[in-house]
């Protein structure tokens, strides 16, 4: 669609519509630790300096931002996203709390929790953390309003600037992550988020770099069969993959899948599957499909973020999954990260349309 084309300012909106709502839902699902995450090792100290740039870009121009980062950090266990979107949300934060300008700053430690932690706050496993915190030189709080930070939809913002999600957002990341946050603020000094993130033994793969930053994503040529049956997410998953290159075959349920999969000759290489599927009676999908082409590997999608999903064995942790809605970019890398990824074992066969 051109620039000039009638219709593009309102479909832009739309598009900004349908992006405010999906990052609403996935504050709340967030919030109430209902998200489904996929943790990967991470070196915090990479994460933090592969966004500085962009935070950069995110702060007004008389706000000004320091990076102080202890060296040999330690690994931790978290969804990268989910660690990009804490840093987010904390340094926009603090840049509301500085109208006037300041500074902001952001830096990490190593910490061990003892005992006598666990005892002044919230129950927290004693041991070796991570520690991340954002301070700014803002307004501040008052003693009542630090108390209610992170409750969903209070804000200390004026009406229209806020929704009262992001630190509520941030608390449920970091609980649901295993971790802990506090907040130390002073009317007129400025506030300070600690976050503590238990640190793991494992070893970092390779260089830790925020999802966000993933620049082009290479083409495919492989066949995905694609099911899905809602119309209109099929269409876009669909679209999306033959611009990039992949052969795609169409289903609206499991049968017709099955039918689809035993009338190509050819190798289908990826399952691209909706997790919670109509006509959906018989062994799972993936188990029929396997048994013809077995080489293929699966990728689920979901709009349904509850536990539920993993506890009723429909996902198994370690099988890949993507977030309904999600984007062309976000649907182009995670095919991509499962195609090149070492050859998955048995047991990472997920349960798609078992009853």
């Amino acid at each position: 669609m051109t620039p000039s084309h009638p219709g593009r300012a309102d479909l832009l909106e739309i598009k900004k519509a349908g992006e405010r709502a999906s990052g609403l839902t996935r504050q709340l699902l967030a919030f109430s630790r209902r998200q489904i995450l996929q943790p990967k090792v991470l070196d915090v100290n990479a994460v933090i300096s592969g966004m500085e740039p962009m935070l950069r870009r995110l702060l007004v121009e008389h706000v000004d931002l320091m990076v102080s980062l202890v060296p040999q950090l330690g690994p931790v266990k978290m969804d990268p996203t989910q660690l990009e979107q804490i840093l987010v949300n904390l340094a926009v934060n603090a840049a509301d709390a500085m109208p006037r300008g300041g500074k902001l700053t952001i830096e990490t430690a190593k910490v061990t929790l003892d005992e006598h932690y666990q005892q002044r706050h919230l129950p927290i496993t004693p041991g070796d953390y991570v520690m991340i915190a954002v301070s700014d030189t803002g307004t501040g709080m008052d003693e009542a309003s630090s108390r209610r930070i992170f409750e969903p939809f209070f804000t200390t913002k004026e009406v229209g600037k806020g929704m009262g999600l992001g630190l509520a957002t941030v608390y449920g990341i970091v609980k649901q992550s295993g971790g802990d946050i506090l907040v130390y603020s002073e009317v007129g000094r400025g506030s300070t988020f600690k976050i503590y993130l238990p640190q793991v033994t494992a070893d970092v793969p390779g260089a830790s770099e925020p999802s966000s930053a993933a620049g082009d994503v290479s083409r495919g040529w492989e066949t995905v069969l694609l099911v899905e049956d809602d119309e209109a997410v099929r269409m876009l998953a669909r679209v999306t993959l033959e611009r990039s290159g992949y052969r795609v075959l169409e289903a609206g349920n499991p049968k017709e899948a099955v039918r689809t999969a035993r009338e190509f000759a050819e190798p289908i290489h990826l399952l691209l599957s909706d997790v919670i599927m109509p006509e959906s009676e018989g062994p799972p999908l993936f188990e029929r499909l396997v048994k013809e082409h077995p080489a293929v590997r699966v990728l689920y999608m979901s709009g349904y973020a509850d536990e539920a999903i993993v506890r009723h064995g429909v996902l198994i942790e370690g099988t890949p999954f993507l977030q309904k809605p999600f984007t062309a970019q976000a649907l182009q890398r995670v095919i991509r990260d499962v195609l090149d990824a070492p050859a998955p074992t048995k047991a990472l066969i997920g349960h798609v349309g078992s009853d």
